[in-house]
Parts: structure tokens; C-alpha cells; sequence
């Protein structure tokens, strides 16, 4: 009797093991991820005006956040974007006193799908530093129209909110600066290898559309099975294709750089562009007030 009872106990043991071991597997991704992303030669800036993402899902971000207000030390703006500027995005800028000398600005492209006054607060160093900040929202967050695409319409928001800031009265044009942290920096990364900025700083940036949305299947409102739409948001794909110098940050205690992020700079590399990485202390979200300091350090490298 006792030993069917340690048999017994023994099955239901392992039984219940299982499970646990099938949750821990990652699932299988729902496309294949290429063990080399491929070589796009074709300029990205280029490339996007023949391309034109067909989603299969409309609706907003995957991210619910309430309505933006105007945190302490904004300006609440509407930049417009989206075909012929039907869409009017809330952005906040630094406050400034527009005068005949021209003022470096920082375009900061947020993290993750919706924006909030936490985010804000990590731009606040940039103003103090002298520059004028921008802080852009993109379509369907926040309550706001549009139809979240999944890092591509969001390039084109953040290229019309570059060109909204380089606009404003007392911006000099030759010193605007990019940043932008998690999707953020995937954003930027695209943007600066569509349009000029005078020096970007990725924070912890995705450069591989295969490996975002493997992870983040449900958040893929595209066909994954044509191959282009994910590599239109690969900045891995587009490296020569980058046009400003630029600094890829991370934290000590996230995903480290990888092959892709080194392909990426290889890429960068055999094209002329100065682009280097670095690792600084910190999570993936504890790290961003230290790359926004240092990202400052590197723009006024760079004629800020």
C-alpha cells in the first residue's frame, strides 16, 4: 500500500510539474525570425515612400491611459500629422522665451504606447540644460484618433512633430536632437534614419520588428506573413541608411546588446555614420534619467 501511495505521489507530483515547466517555454514565435535580419540597400526614407502598411486590425494603442493634460513646466501643443495633417497630436513643449538667439531643442520620443506626466518629468533635465524639449504623443493614444500601427504610422508622428518643433519662433534648425526610450528609441532609430537630426540617442531601442512582436504577438495589427511590413520596422534591416551620429544606450540589468544591435552598428558603420553603444546602470526603466544625462553629455559633443 505504501509503495502505490508513493507512486501515486509521485505521478501527481510530476503532474503538477508540468504544467508549470509548459508555461515557462516561451511559445513559438508566429513567424520565423531570421537568424540575420536582411541587408536593405534601398534608402529607408526612400523605402517608406513606397511602402504603405496594410493593417488588419483598426482600432486605438494597446495601452489605456486618460486623457493628456499640461504637467508643470509644458505647454500643451497640436502638431499635425497623418495624411494632409488631419490628425492634431498633443505634444508638450519645455517653456521659452523665443529670442534673435537660436535655441537647441531635444525631441523625446516616449516609452511604451501611451504617454503621462511621469514621462515628462524625464524630460524636465533637457530644459534645464538649456535645450527646448518636445515631447510627442502619438495616434491612438491617450484617447486621441487614429489607428496604432505597431512603430510605423508612430514614425511618420514623430518625423511631423520634428518638423513642428524645428518650426516654432526661436529654434535654430541645425541643432535638433532626437532621444527616446524603449518604443521610444525604436522610434527614433527609424526617424533618424528617415529625416536628419544633428546627433540621437536611442535609450534601450528595439531594432528587430521579428523579435518585438514574437514577444508581443497581440499587439501585432499587421500580416506578419508579408515579410515587408516587418521589415519596414526594422532598423536593423535600413543601418547605412542612418544619417546622424548617434548613441545606443542600455542598462546593466536588461536585455544586454546582441547580434542584431551589432549588426545594426556594423551596418551603420560601413556607411560612414559614427554610432557607438553603451552600457550605464540601471533596469530598463531605472536607467532613463541616467542615458537622459548623458545623452546631454554626447549632444553637446555634437554643437549642442
Amino acid at each position: 500500500m505504501q509503495i502505490s501511495r508513493r507512486h501515486l505521489m509521485s505521478s501527481l507530483a510530476a503532474a503538477a510539474l508540468l504544467p508549470q515547466a509548459v508555461r515557462a517555454q516561451e511559445p513559438p514565435p508566429p513567424f520565423p525570425i531570421p537568424a540575420v535580419p536582411p541587408l536593405e540597400t534601398e534608402d529607408y526614407a526612400v523605402a517608406r515612400k513606397h511602402f504603405q502598411t496594410k493593417l488588419l486590425r483598426f482600432g486605438p494603442s494597446p495601452e489605456q491611459a486618460p486623457p493628456l493634460g499640461e504637467p508643470a513646466g509644458a505647454r500643451k501643443v497640436l502638431y499635425p500629422s497623418g495624411q494632409d495633417g488631419a490628425l492634431k497630436l498633443i505634444a508638450w513643449v519645455s517653456h521659452y522665451e523665443p529670442s534673435t538667439q537660436l535655441k537647441p531643442a531635444v525631441l523625446f520620443l516616449h516609452g511604451g504606447n501611451a504617454t503621462g506626466d511621469g514621462h515628462w518629468e524625464l524630460v524636465m533635465p533637457y530644459a534645464k540644460a538649456g535645450f527646448v524639449a518636445m515631447l510627442p504623443s502619438f495616434r491612438g493614444e491617450n484617447g486621441q484618433a487614429g489607428n496604432y500601427s505597431g512603430f510605423y504610422d508612430e514614425t511618420s508622428d514623430a518625423l511631423a512633430a520634428a518638423e513642428f518643433l524645428e518650426n516654432l519662433p526661436g529654434i535654430d534648425k541645425n541643432r535638433i536632437f532626437l532621444a527616446g526610450h524603449s518604443n521610444g528609441g525604436t522610434l527614433a532609430l527609424l526617424s533618424a534614419m528617415t529625416r536628419t537630426f544633428k546627433a540621437a540617442t536611442p535609450i534601450s531601442a528595439g531594432v528587430s520588428a521579428w523579435r518585438y512582436f514574437g514577444r508581443f504577438r497581440k499587439e501585432m495589427p499587421f500580416d506578419p506573413s508579408n515579410e515587408r511590413e516587418l521589415i519596414m520596422r526594422s532598423s536593423v534591416c535600413f543601418g547605412t541608411s542612418l544619417k546622424c551620429p548617434t548613441l545606443l544606450l542600455r542598462g546593466t540589468e536588461e536585455r544586454p546588446f546582441d547580434a542584431n544591435d551589432q549588426l545594426l552598428i556594423d551596418r551603420a558603420r560601413s556607411a560612414g555614420v559614427s554610432i557607438d553603444h553603451r552600457l550605464l546602470p540601471g533596469t530598463h526603466n531605472g536607467v532613463v534619467p541616467g542615458a537622459v544625462e548623458e545623452s546631454i553629455r554626447f549632444f553637446r559633443h555634437h554643437g549642442a
